[in-house]
């Protein structure tokens, strides 16, 4: 089973966000993401979604913890705009036609 730590917020610049997100001040390699997924809606640049993947439950909640945090700081997250919403899903099934 694959963990997925899945976040949501408005963001007021996706180039000042990635640039944020590409310092990693969370670690996301020592905190267990195995990879990661970036979303953007078509019809609104000022929204991101991300897919951190983990290999246990336990490692997604650590991190969710850790982000809390960084969100907390204007330095570490200077582009978000509002209170990111983040749930820990996992898959039940992929299928490819």
């Amino acid at each position: 089973m694959t963990a997925i730590l899945r976040i949501e917020h408005q963001i007021s610049d996706y180039d000042t966000w990635k640039a944020a997100f590409d310092r990693d001040p969370a670690n996301r390699k020592r905190s267990g993401v195995q990879r990661y997924t970036i979303h953007r809606p078509v019809n609104d640049p000022q929204y991101v979604m991300v897919d951190l993947d983990f290999d246990t439950v336990a490692d997604a909640e650590a991190m969710l913890t850790k982000l809390q945090e960084v969100w907390q700081s204007g330095a570490a997250a200077p582009a978000l705009a509002g209170s990111p919403q983040s749930r820990i899903i996992e898959t039940v099934e992929t299928t490819e036609l």
